[in-house]
């Protein structure tokens, strides 16, 4: 959860960044791809803090999540930062490899939701 709120927080401060001092120097183009790096850092930091809150001593479907969601964070949103401000061209090979974590974090965190869902179902009432 720390880590999700951390994530969350530094989403803010780079989109407030860009928004403020990045975007003048930007072109029309490399401000959209921050935006949507920013806007994938926050939906993300949020799933992870969802991801945590049901995370319990043995539950790998929701750490495993979390962590994938901060990989994603890392690897798509980072490459688009990058990518954005004039950085390496080469990171955009990078960003698939974020989206595809984001996409086995929202799996993982199903799963965790069925197991629970499972188990919820076969407690007596």
């Amino acid at each position: 959860m720390a880590l999700g709120a951390g994530l969350g927080c530094l989403g803010v401060a780079l989109g407030a960044f860009g928004s403020h001092l990045a975007r003048p120097h930007l072109s029309e183009q490399a401000y959209a791809t921050y935006q949507l790096g920013t806007f994938y850092h926050l939906i993300h930091a949020l799933a992870l803090c969802l991801a945590a809150g049901f995370a319990k001593p043995g539950s790998r479907p929701f750490g495993l999540a979390c962590g994938l969601f901060a990989a994603g964070i890392l690897f798509f949103s980072g490459a688009l930062y990058v990518l954005s401000l004039g950085g390496l061209r080469s990171m955009g090979a990078v960003a698939p490899l974020g989206g595809l974590a984001f996409l086995a974090g929202w799996i993982s965190l199903a799963v965790g939701a069925v197991q629970v869902g499972r188990s919820n179902e076969s407690k007596p009432a």
